[in-house]
């Protein structure tokens, strides 16, 4: 076989390869969408963490906070402005489904998007089956 015949045949893979990629540069319209607050969340301005780290870190956040309750059975988390939160999803005012109750809006919008499935749900109360 021809070097030349080779060459052509890498290019010709190269490009096959390739081309689903760059037909598709440029063409996602796709935005990644942003959470609904709640009124409680809109009222209270303020979270755990600054609303990029959260977005950012949130499950090792309460992955962490998991840890915390389960093995030193410490339930308040103080936040870096002295702010006191309770370490639960779906339990009390001052926790994250007190601040953010719809988990339609807020949660699922988000992890829809990305595509994962986090396994809150499976321990915690859905906010919807909380009756006060």
């Amino acid at each position: 076989m021809s070097k030349n015949a080779i060459i052509v045949g890498l290019v010709i893979f190269v490009v096959a390869a390739l081309f689903p990629f760059w037909f598709n540069l440029g063409r996602s319209d796709t935005v990644a969408p942003k959470p609904e607050l709640s009124e409680q969340a809109k009222a209270a301005k303020k979270c755990v963490l600054e609303k990029y780290d959260m977005r950012a870190n949130h499950m090792s956040l309460l992955d962490e906070w998991r840890d915390s309750v389960v093995r030193d059975a410490d339930r308040m988390y103080e936040a870096a402005n002295g702010e006191k939160f309770q370490m639960s999803l779906s339990t009390g005012d001052n926790s994250c489904i007190g601040c953010h109750t719809n988990k339609e809006k807020f949660c699922d919008k988000c992890h829809d998007y990305a595509s994962v499935a986090p396994y809150c749900w499976e321990c915690h109360t859905n906010p919807k089956e909380i009756t006060q």
